[in-house]
């Protein structure tokens, strides 16, 4: 490879602004009390690393759709502009989505 190109490895993830439980010990008898806040807010998180320099790259999202991982791919462009991107990805939905096909195909090469 290059100076010219840039191996990006991407995952995305979901941060939430609650616990999930999944067990817990307490005295017998007594039941234990979670306080909550009243929402389940959560951010999507979309991310690369360069697999040559480990150069970290990440955005949010209010979700995690096909048009959101459009809009990281357009910043992804953006960052590594006048260079050639190869990116592994996983096989998620959003991935390939018909959405995507115009932007894939103007930049593919």
């Amino acid at each position: 490879m290059d100076e010219n190109t840039v191996l990006l490895a991407q995952d995305e993830t979901h941060v939430h602004s609650y616990q999930a439980l999944r067990a817990t010990w307490s005295p017998k008898g007594e039941q234990k009390q979670i306080p909550t806040y009243g929402h389940h807010a959560q951010v999507t998180l979309f991310g690369t690393v360069d697999t040559q320099t480990g150069d970290i790259f990440c955005t949010t999202a209010d979700s995690c759709n096909a048009a959101s991982f459009l809009e990281f791919l357009k910043k992804v462009m953006k960052r590594y502009a006048n260079k050639k991107v190869i990116m592994i990805i996983d096989n998620a939905r959003i991935h390939h989505a018909k959405l995507l096909r115009p932007f894939l195909k103007e930049h593919h090469q």
